[in-house]
């Protein structure tokens, strides 16, 4: 490997003499200013000004022709900087290095893979069936042949292949809106049947088929009119029943509100029918929203045909049971009641009794984090000091759980187990290897590779490492930092970084590699990923610290971790990013505004932004449950204070912003970033840019082509380049 080349004389600048020198780029003209037109709303005696308010009715022209021209100008601003060009063509190098990708892989009972695969330049996955007698692999649904009339594109959204593999039922979506359309592949004739669904809800759960394979159930939402409030749009999803080559309006209501008397259901859940692969029972569940607590019912199989279901309640929302199980009577329950790191539990389904429910499993030190099952053994995954480890009981036995090493001692989780089949895949993790797919036989306790995923050209490149430390947040909380760089760099304060976190729904930041981080860290470059509080590296009480009016530690976690970065000399407050997505958009918005001062620069990407009116969108009626209502006191101020959008100040120095949103979001309304990109403009006293980035090809990020996903990467990095004095790059590490 070179020598790092010689620093620039941005960085002696910096190094020697702590100047800042504010980067800038030649522009022919200054992004479009937007109209004030204030609205304020008072909540408990509090008045809130919201100057945008007008930027949230996306079918308003003046609305429309500003968010065109942003995108415009962000578009025209991005091409002209040195390194995108190179970066682009290093992200599309990386990500060709293997031939193809493959997951979402499915197990039938005669051994028969199902899966999905992309190949290394194709722009979307594709599902596919591998022999398990021949070896031989057939395309079987490819989106990209399916015609969507205009200048979007369709991605399977979800894919379901009967037992016995004779059909499979698959949701298309079109320009990543994540609005399904089921369709019916007979796999032996090639062709579809004569039905569609429309207005899926595939978020939650999948379709499942009967044991006989002559139906399936799914989840739909209700119709609405175009005129209805988007407040409605996730409300009164139900389940239903589909025979094969019946229409869809004959199809039978089984799983709904107000549909049993044994069933207790409001508007807002999301109720599911989920049968395992050999099982006479069907599991009726309901999501209450977006929390991870689920509230379950079963009946036997053979009654959802039947007029009357005669469900029985297995657990509800005090039980907090996350997920499940079944073995033959028995169900396995994982749950975090008197149990803050989760433990599994098993109760009868013939006489449910959660109350006095056997203790299966819990874990001194890590975090139950899943639990999963084959033919013949219960599987437990634990996270543990970062490390993802496997467990496995026998049925039958004495219900001990052994771990079982993974090859070269790896981390990783399982994956595509199935209840009627002995053995499970296992999938590898690494911040800075390629992941393996192993098939373990249970029999000799042995580990082989699947031959599903190749080893890509760039899934061992030495030279680089990642280390874990532990962070001092601002309560005196420790807080797992998770950095990736190369083997021995200086700790100089010069490396250019790039933070990511999210802190939120309990969800861990897992370990995984992405072989297109190299052409970050090649340059020199830092990359880490703090685990703030909010998500569940912790259990239920890390979710519980970061949520409703806890959510302020999620920031400031955050913040705590960039502090640490620069004391320690990985870098210094003029090269230093943070990133942050979706949920994660509350976390690197409000940090910039209470501490500007700590980033040279932030990404804000499908961000929830204007906390205060997000109950006001479809998904914010499920996301009540996550952050609270305006509906009261506590709740408002709980949301006020997670707002980015109200704590913007006039003449305060930002650091450069790029807000990035596509517009067939489902998920965080674009207006979102709209605003916050208005208000940012207006108010940001430091010169630094604010851009934002538009794509009217995607939504939320699912169901995106490639190269959507690889252009949007190459603009995000250039921009971070830009803004630490790096725009014409740093030379590649050979």
């Amino acid at each position: 490997m070179s020598k790092r080349p010689a620093l620039t004389l941005l960085a002696v600048l910096i190094a020697i003499f702590g100047v800042v020198v504010l980067v800038t780029i030649a522009k022919a003209e200054e992004p479009p200013k937007a109209a004030v037109e204030n609205v304020t709303d008072e909540y408990y005696g509090t008045e809130v000004d919201d100057p945008y308010r007008y930027m949230e009715d996306l079918d308003n022209p003046q609305v429309q022709e500003w968010i065109k021209a942003q995108a415009d100008y962000t578009k025209d601003v991005l091409k002209k900087l040195p390194v995108r060009e190179a970066l682009f063509k290093r992200l599309q190098e990386l990500d060709q290095g293997k031939p193809f990708n493959v997951y979402y892989i499915i197990r039938l009972p005669n051994g028969d893979l199902f899966y999905m695969k992309r190949m290394a330049n194709e722009e979307l996955a594709k599902v596919y069936r591998r022999s398990s007698t021949t070896g031989e692999e057939k395309l079987l649904i490819d989106p990209t042949t399916m015609d969507t009339g205009d200048d979007q594109h369709f991605s399977i959204d979800s894919y379901s292949p009967s037992s016995d593999g004779r059909y499979v039922v698959y949701g298309l979506a079109k320009g990543g809106s994540e609005k399904a359309t089921l369709h019916i592949l007979d796999t032996k004739t090639g062709e579809n049947l004569p039905e569609t669904i429309t207005n899926i809800e595939n978020a939650y759960d999948a379709p499942d088929w009967l044991p006989d394979n002559s139906a399936f159930t799914y989840c739909r939402r209700q119709d609405l009119a175009d005129d209805a409030p988007d407040t409605e749009k996730f409300k009164n999803t139900k389940a239903y029943l589909h025979a094969l080559n019946t229409e869809s309006d004959n199809d039978k209501l089984v799983f709904a509100k107000d549909l049993s008397q044994k069933v207790e259901m409001t508007e807002e859940d999301f109720p599911g029918i989920r049968i395992d692969e050999g099982s006479k029972y069907a599991i009726g569940k309901i999501k209450h929203g977006d929390t991870g607590e689920l509230t379950l019912y079963a009946a036997p199989v053979a009654s959802l045909t039947e007029p009357n279901i005669p469900w029985v309640k297995i657990c509800d929302v005090e039980d907090q049971v996350t997920w499940y199980k079944i073995h033959e009577d028995d169900i396995y329950l994982q749950t975090f009641n008197n149990a803050p790191r989760f433990k599994v539990v098993r109760t009868s389904l013939k006489k449910p009794d959660f109350v006095n429910a056997e203790l299966v499993y819990a874990h001194e030190t890590g975090v139950v984090d899943y639990i999963s099952r084959s033919k013949r053994a219960l599987y437990v995954g634990v996270k543990d000091a970062g490390v993802d480890k496997p467990f496995r009981m026998a049925f039958g036995g004495d219900g001990t759980f052994e771990r079982f090493e993974l090859p070269n001692r790896s981390s990783g989780w399982i994956t595509s187990a199935n209840p009627v089949v002995d053995g499970v895949l296992v999938f590898t993790n690494s911040w800075t290897k390629g992941s393996v797919y192993y098939a373990y036989d249970p029999d000799g306790g042995t580990f082989a590779d699947s031959g599903l995923q190749p080893k890509g050209k760039f899934d061992e490149v030495p030279g680089f490492e990642s280390v874990e430390v532990m962070v001092k947040s601002h309560d005196g909380v420790m807080v797992p930092l998770s950095i990736i760089h190369k083997i021995g760099i200086e700790l100089d304060g010069t490396h250019p970084t790039l933070m990511h976190g999210y802190g939120a729904y309990g969800y861990s930041w897992y370990v995984y590699f992405d072989a297109l981080r190299l052409a970050w860290l090649e340059r020199g470059g830092v990359i880490a990923v703090a685990h703030v509080r909010g998500g569940g590296e912790y259990g239920k009480q890390w979710h519980l610290a970061g949520r409703m009016q806890t959510k302020p530690n999620t920031w400031r976690d955050l913040i705590a971790c960039a502090e640490y970065l620069v004391e320690n000399g990985y870098t210094s407050s003029d090269r230093i990013a943070g990133q942050g997505g979706s949920a994660g958009g509350i976390m690197i918005g409000r940090a910039i505004t209470e501490r500007p001062d700590a980033f040279a620069a932030a990404i804000i990407h499908v961000g929830c932004l204007d906390a205060v009116r997000m109950e006001t969108t479809a998904n914010g009626v499920p996301n009540i449950q996550e952050f609270g209502s305006v509906k009261t006191e506590e709740g408002f101020k709980g949301l006020y204070e997670m707002s980015s959008y109200h704590h913007v100040r006039n003449g305060v120095e930002y650091p450069a912003v790029m807000l990035t949103h596509g517009m067939n979001d489902p998920r965080v309304d674009p207006w979102h970033s709209a605003k916050m990109t208005a208000r940012l403009q207006a108010a940001s006293a430091s010169g630094r840019p604010v851009l934002f980035r538009v794509d009217y090809g995607v939504g939320h990020g699912i169901g995106s082509k490639r190269s959507q996903y690889l252009e949007g990467l190459a603009d995000r990095w250039a921009f971070l380049l830009w803004q630490f004095g790096l725009e014409e790059g740093e030379a590649r590490v050979q």
